[in-house]
């Protein structure tokens, strides 16, 4: 399903279409209800095959994610969701745990193998959890995007007991629980109307 990673970077001089654009952005949405269409463990790697080619630091790639989809796993998961998080998160088709491998350092002789990059990392507490913290986010925004691309929707939370949720799905692994996301197929009637956002001038500087 997926294709071979090209040996050189391809030239990427046009613009998406104004389709993809809204698919990804424009018209994408967070949904808080789902339709009765299920997401397949093929769609789950369709998705995660496309997030693993996204940069990190040092190509680190910290995130970890378990994919909650069965009855059993989503009870697991309930007693550690906010209230108004229940009802959108046991009807979902799938959930996303997304974490963060604090011994990630461990895997750079493979993914780094350039240099000696776990180096930089070992016996270094502070860095470690900044880059863990800051790669395994933007990969999880990565994989939102991937979401999308794939004709899925999604819903990320933050209203949930993290703790209690690492205990339960990463108990004596080093890793921390960062934010859930709802999957599957969105509701249109779930959604709340499109909020303002800022314009260019009021949160961006040209020097």
């Amino acid at each position: 399903m997926q294709p071979s990673p090209q040996t050189q970077p391809q030239e990427h001089d046009t613009p998406l279409n104004d389709q993809a654009l809204d698919q990804l952005f424009r018209t994408a949405r967070t949904y808080n209800g789902w339709l009765d269409k299920p997401v397949t463990k093929v769609q789950l790697e369709a998705i995660y095959d496309l997030t693993k080619w996204a940069p990190t630091s040092a190509n680190c790639s910290p995130m970890r994610v378990i994919f909650i989809t069965s009855d059993e796993a989503k009870e697991r998961l309930k007693p550690y969701l906010a209230a108004g998080n229940v009802d959108k998160t046991m009807t979902a088709p799938v959930t996303a745990i997304f974490a963060f491998d604090k011994e990630f350092y461990e895997h750079l002789p493979k993914l780094f193998p350039h240099t000696d990059a776990k180096s930089w990392f070992v016996g270094n507490d502070a860095l470690i959890e900044e880059t863990a913290w800051r790669n395994g986010t933007l990969q999880a925004g990565y994989m939102t995007m991937a979401i999308r691309a794939m004709g899925l929707d999604c819903g990320g939370m933050s209203g949930f007991d993290r703790e209690g949720a690492k205990e339960e799905f990463f108990k004596d692994r080093n890793v921390e629980v960062n934010f859930l996301c709802n999957i599957g197929y969105g509701d249109p009637g779930s959604i709340f109307d499109r909020s303002p956002r800022f314009d260019f001038d009021e949160v961006c500087t040209i020097l």
